[in-house]
């Protein structure tokens, strides 16, 4: 568990530095974007009483992978020095997490203190994961593969508007979803792999 929060809290800090070489400086309201990306969550599992909602489980845990974006941005920012003593810090508090297995619940909690202490809190978005079934193993999976769909975004040019993120007819996200399915990411060259394949998908869509 602690290699891969070594190594997702270093891809994290590349994305930042991709989006502006000073993030840290940035004063950036990490917390605001964790109780956003958390309604958004709550959207998707459907809250409204008066009228039938089915929860899109699938949606509900890529909502907690954007989270966890921002949540480790946060945590990064209030952290100097090796990110291996970072990663050991959140493996013990994300082993300390007991919370409710209510998805909503879970989300108002992460939501909460996001919004009150502007701070990420870690026992509470395991708690948040384990109620939406998604495992420490698949959450670190499927970040690889937003992260690496992030800079593929950034490279084709999504910041000046001439990124197509619809390759036919389908939105870039549900093409990773489909090559996540093949990936193993624990191999040593998983990053660069599906980069590759995105790009041939992009490029044939084209």
């Amino acid at each position: 568990m602690q290699e891969a929060l070594v190594t997702m809290l270093r891809m994290q800090d590349q994305m930042n530095t991709r989006v502006h070489p000073q993030w840290r400086e940035q004063e950036y309201a990490w917390h605001r974007a964790i109780w956003i990306e958390s309604a958004e969550l709550v959207d998707h599992h459907g809250y409204k009483w008066w009228k039938h909602q089915k929860p899109d489980l699938g949606q509900v845990q890529m909502e907690a992978v954007d989270i966890w974006h921002f949540g480790m941005s946060s945590l990064l920012m209030r952290h100097e020095g090796d990110s291996k003593a970072l990663a050991a810090e959140i493996e013990r508090a994300w082993r300390g997490s007991d919370g409710t297995s209510d998805v909503v619940e879970a989300a108002e909690l992460v939501a909460g203190i996001a919004a009150k202490d502007h701070r990420f809190d870690v026992p509470a978005f395991a708690a948040l994961c384990a109620a939406a079934e998604l495992s420490f193993d698949e959450l670190y999976k499927q970040y690889l593969g937003k992260n690496v769909l992030n800079f593929f975004r950034q490279d084709n040019g999504y910041k000046d508007g001439s990124y197509r993120k619809e390759w036919a007819g389908r939105e870039d996200n549900e093409h990773l979803m489909e090559l996540l399915s093949d990936l193993d990411p624990s191999a040593a060259d998983a990053e660069e792999s599906l980069y590759t394949a995105l790009e041939a998908r992009y490029a044939a869509t084209g």
